[in-house]
């Protein structure tokens, strides 16, 4: 299984990238794990939607150059469907089950995702109706697809 995490932006914090790298550590063992980033646009204080809107499709243009055709797309948008640990170790185990064997899971930058994005997403997932920076959601999510593949093998995993 191939686990790619898309995502806008840089993690420049230190404590983010050392909980990132422990987490593909401890997912290495269940799948190859790839973390892509794409380059954050500029987007000035007090723009108008017209010019935020521009900014989330020219970083959905990269995000999108990075999803092959046989991906299967997960999207984290808060719209998107809140799940249990439980129901994403599913969900995760029935996408390998369908022959799937690339799951990309995308995350925008600090404005969301463009429409086109989500358009190509073959699920949207929401952990929360709050707003978290896009470095803390990395952590966040690898945790849970980390959790995902303990609860796949029946390995224990403190709750």
């Amino acid at each position: 299984m191939n686990i790619n995490i898309l995502c806008v932006g840089k993690v420049k914090e230190k404590f983010f990238r050392d909980a990132i790298d422990e987490y593909s550590k401890r997912l290495s063992k269940f799948a190859k794990i790839s973390i892509i980033e794409v380059s954050d646009e500029k987007t000035k204080d007090g723009a108008s939607e017209v010019e935020n809107k521009m900014v989330i499709d020219k970083e959905g243009s990269k995000l999108l150059s990075y999803i092959k055709s046989s991906d299967y797309v997960i999207s984290l948008c808060i719209e998107g469907k809140k799940l249990s640990s439980e129901k994403l170790a599913d969900k995760i185990s029935d996408i390998c089950l369908s022959g799937n064997s690339t799951i990309t899971f995308v995350i925008g930058g600090s404005l969301g995702l463009s429409d086109e994005i989500k358009n190509r997403s073959d699920f949207k997932l929401s952990f929360s109706d709050m707003t978290f920076p896009h470095q803390l959601m990395r952590v966040i999510l690898l945790e849970q697809i980390y959790r995902a593949f303990k609860i796949n093998n029946n390995e224990p995993y403190h709750k």
